[in-house]
């Protein structure tokens, strides 16, 4: 016969707050910010409660543990709002690829290059593949010199991140914006 499953309590997010405080004493710091010294944890709890806030363990890991009396609705809403302008300030880097063939005519050569250029500028790391087929795997030396070509056209740009180096059919090289 199976057992029942037992149901799991579920977890709290932020930080420890009023109840689920165990530590005996804390370093207590009111709504002004005032430091008031080391109180017991049940003192400093129906203080909080008087003046209509909670407890809320700011350093928990501090011997005693610092708490301090704050509106904790308005301290995860805060939070909440920081680490989403937090999140809208970074920028997510991509790597971008661009594929050229050791023949590669000069028009085409210039196009794939101010796309390079384009993606460095906006931030984002360039991988640039020199693809052999059929027999151009006997000319390796021609596209191993087209690839130091953008190397040193993208120099004062982008720093090379990866030296060109043959995997099978290609050749890859990576670039970083300086």
């Amino acid at each position: 016969m199976r057992r029942p499953m037992r149901p799991v309590a579920p977890q709290k997010d932020g930080p420890l707050s009023n109840e689920d405080i165990t530590s005996a004493d804390v370093q207590l710091i009111d709504a002004e910010g005032e430091n008031r010294g080391v109180v017991n944890t049940r003192v400093a709890l129906t203080e909080a409660q008087e003046a209509g806030l909670d407890l809320v363990l700011i350093s928990p890991n501090a011997q005693p543990p610092v708490a301090k009396m704050l509106d904790l609705g308005r301290f995860k809403y805060a939070a909440q709002k920081k680490a989403a302008e937090a999140r809208k300030k970074q920028k997510v880097i991509e790597v971008k690829e661009i594929q050229l063939r050791p023949n590669i005519d000069t028009h085409d050569y210039d196009t794939k290059m101010k796309a390079v250029k384009r993606f460095i500028e906006d931030g984002d790391r360039v991988k640039v593949t020199m693809r052999f087929r059929g027999r151009e795997m006997a000319h390796q030396d021609i596209g191993m010199h087209l690839l130091i070509k953008v190397k040193d056209q993208m120099e004062e740009l982008a720093k090379v991140e990866s030296q060109p180096r043959s995997e099978g059919r290609q050749m890859v090289m990576v670039l970083a914006p300086r």
